[in-house]
């Protein structure tokens, strides 16, 4: 499959040292390997979305394998769908990218994140696939042209998601429940606000529905502070507190709940 240009929708061609499209629009291939399809004007700031230091408490905190239970079931859900090409948005440093690709060895396999720093990260668990740094809002891919359409706790534009799906392809999300996390936010803040986990489902255009939720939950023991801090400094969560707050957390060992659902939102046409 051909990529498309971020600037002007046409067809990319393979370009010594990159990617080109026929109105001499141009982006470079790095030595990692990914391309970077996110031109200047689209970036909201010098270099966008995690820094260095988030990709890798990412990294720490997921290598570990606090959280392969829901990357297992992640690729179980993806391999049921058994589509022919996917994209993973908001791959971050590629954790779950990675054991999509094991669980689909025979799809085309795509994936992009905003921060250049957890693409250089992420490309080298799985090189066989095709790294983007790419915004989600302005897809490099053609019109329908993927069965699947991964997003683990990462926004989706679903007019962009609705644009690229081939009909009866669909959407996997992976995002949190309402008890997500709860005795960490009960420590960060003097009021924990609750919130409904279907409540992107409000945003959801026409041409496309909901066909499958569950559930998934488990108590994790975060026994080291490493653990403590790669798991707040990998969540908003973690530049919202003060310094006093903060350190009041990773103090002590404590439990946490760590509680998400998965969505298969599916466009719908023959």
């Amino acid at each position: 499959m051909k990529l498309i240009c971020p600037l002007c929708q046409a067809p990319l061609a393979e370009l010594e040292g990159g990617v080109g499209c026929a109105a001499g629009h141009r982006f470079d291939r790095a030595r990692q390997g990914y391309l970077n399809l996110l031109p200047v004007q689209h970036k909201k700031s010098l270099d966008p979305g995690d820094n260095a230091a988030m990709v890798e408490a990412r990294r720490r905190f997921l290598d570990a394998g606090h959280y392969a239970p829901l990357a297992e079931r992640l690729a179980q859900l993806a391999a049921e769908r058994a589509p022919q090409r996917w994209i993973d948005v908001g791959c971050g440093e590629g954790f779950y990218t990675a054991r999509l690709a094991q669980a689909l060895p025979a799809a085309d396999g795509y994936a992009l994140d905003i921060s250049r720093e957890a693409v250089r990260r992420a490309c080298r668990r799985t090189p066989a696939l095709t790294w983007l740094v790419a915004s989600m809002a302005r897809l490099p891919l053609p019109d329908a042209s993927c069965q699947l359409l991964a997003s683990v706790f990462s926004p989706i534009d679903w007019a962009e998601a609705l644009r690229v799906l081939a009909p009866g392809g669909g959407i996997l999300r992976l995002g949190p429940a309402s008890a997500h996390l709860l005795e960490l936010r009960q420590r960060l803040y003097d009021e924990v606000r609750d919130y409904a986990e279907d409540k992107h489902l409000q945003d959801l255009p026409p041409g496309l529905e909901l066909a499958h939720s569950e559930g998934l939950e488990f108590v994790l023991p975060l026994t080291e502070r490493q653990t403590r801090e790669d798991l707040l400094a990998m969540t908003p969560h973690g530049w919202r507190v003060n310094a006093e707050r903060r350190e009041r957390v990773l103090a002590e060992p404590f439990e946490v709940r760590v509680a998400v659902r998965y969505d298969w939102i599916v466009k719908s046409g023959a």
